[in-house]
């Protein structure tokens, strides 16, 4: 009698032989890259290069990645996959219980790590949270949520911060059109007074270094090292001269507020405050778009807004919305810190393990009405704990400054529709198909009508 091969195996003696993990392919490893992976770095890891998204936009390129992205799911049962990525192997997560694990592990997990990350990278967060470990990143991470009051709805500075958002926003108030470079100025002179205080509001030679940091840590290894530390420390110089009188409001007091253990360095992220709050722009801008195209959901928001409703819900519910269907990090990249099991397969430090959240979040198979523009699905509660949502991620790893930038951004929107009604957009969005995938940004334009 002939015995099959798994037969003769299963008769041996001794503990059953461990399944390797699911791994892609070398066609599927291909496609990956080509449609996942490249296009992410083409486009900006920093920052986004505009006439890449442009492109992109009238490609629909986003849709060439979903379908890579489902049909990897799809061949493997929602297993992690291990697939060979630009600087090594990744362990991509599929299934939903996954990524809730992947938020819900602790930093000495899961985590980013510095000598993981590239020379152009690193110049740009020498004594960055992110990349500090043990006491020292807990310090760190102490003086970075006492400054963005991380975690309260409200921040503590709102009252004068509505002050200057009402005073940088008055140009565009006063416009008929708008679009993304005037929601630049105003989001960087907003950033520098909210960080550094008002003598920082006109300082562009040290907004022109922090861009030529961006952009340099953009092209990923492509840059000097040496000459970014350098711009580093010109920047820090200029900073630590605003911060040692900033007023009480500004993050950079905040941080400086209380005695901090030697070594942690208080102003150590305030370049990356500075930087974050002028990402707003593109949110701002992609939000109003949103609210031009549904113009129920505009007349909620502007009668909130007349109202004076504390808070403003439903307002935030449509900036959180514009981010879950436009998330400013498509991808979440973590690295094990010790030996990791995935669905019962042994994983060893060092592993690189990736969320493509931004898949995830619009997938119309676990996500209702992915591709649509509905943010009362934000004000249900628990929303904020989704995993499937997370564009400000959740758990140890996620942002602290998510409810600050939800603050100005909603506080901005607040003001261009105060007073006025967004009458007319470009490009036009129909509403009854699933929304693009992508949005040329810089191409956006905003007619506003007096009411």
């Amino acid at each position: 009698m002939t015995h099959s091969t798994e037969t003769r195996e299963a008769a041996r003696p001794g503990p059953p032989r461990r399944r390797p993990p699911a791994r892609a392919g070398l066609a599927e490893t291909v496609r990956f890259m080509a449609t996942h992976t490249l296009p992410v770095f083409v486009r900006g890891v920093a920052s986004p290069r505009f006439g890449v998204v442009a492109l992109y936009s009238r490609l629909n390129q986003p849709a060439w990645s979903d379908a890579t992205l489902r049909s990897m799911r799809a061949r493997h049962g929602g297993a992690p996959v291990l697939v060979r990525g630009l600087s090594g192997e990744m362990l991509v997560l599929f299934d939903e219980e996954d990524v809730a694990r992947f938020f819900a592990e602790p930093m000495d997990v899961l985590a980013m790590d510095a000598r993981d990350k590239l020379d152009s990278l690193s110049v740009f967060e020498p004594t960055g949270v992110i990349c500090s470990h043990g006491r020292l990143r807990e310090d760190r991470r102490e003086v970075n949520d006492r400054a963005l009051a991380a975690g309260q709805d409200v921040h503590p500075s709102c009252a004068e911060y509505q002050r200057i958002v009402t005073q940088e926003c008055r140009p565009l108030t006063t416009a008929t059109v708008l679009g993304l470079s005037g929601l630049r100025t105003a989001l960087a002179r907003i950033s520098r007074r909210t960080v550094l205080g008002d003598r920082a509001a006109d300082d562009a030679e040290l907004a022109g270094w922090l861009t030529t940091l961006r952009d340099r840590a953009n092209w990923m290894g492509r840059s000097r090292p040496g000459a970014g530390r350098v711009l580093y420390a010109r920047a820090e110089e200029r900073i630590a001269r605003y911060a040692a009188d900033a007023p009480e409001h500004t993050l950079a007091a905040r941080a400086l507020a209380a005695p901090c253990p030697e070594g942690t360095d208080p102003l150590g992220q305030t370049h990356h405050w500075l930087l974050a709050v002028e990402v707003c722009a593109p949110v701002v801008l992609r939000t109003l778009l949103l609210l031009a195209a549904h113009p129920a959901e505009q007349d909620e928001v502007r009668a909130e807004i007349a109202a004076d409703t504390p808070g403003l819900p439903r307002l935030r519910a449509c900036v959180r919305e514009s981010l879950r269907l436009y998330p400013i990090v498509p991808d979440l990249v973590r690295v094990t810190r010790a030996a990791t099991q995935w669905r019962g397969m042994r994983h060893p430090a060092g592993t690189t393990v990736h969320v493509p959240i931004g898949f995830h979040q619009r997938d119309p198979e676990r996500v209702p009405g992915g591709h649509l523009f509905a943010p009362g699905r934000w004000l249900v509660p628990g929303a904020d704990l989704d995993p499937r949502m997370a564009p400000f991620g959740q758990g140890p790893g996620r942002c602290p400054g998510d409810r600050l930038g939800l603050l100005l951004s909603s506080l901005v929107c607040a003001e261009v529709l105060r007073g006025n009604r967004l009458t007319g957009a470009r490009p036009a969005l129909d509403t009854g198909r699933p929304l693009p995938g992508i949005l040329d940004t810089a191409a956006i334009r905003l007619r506003l009508g007096r009411s």
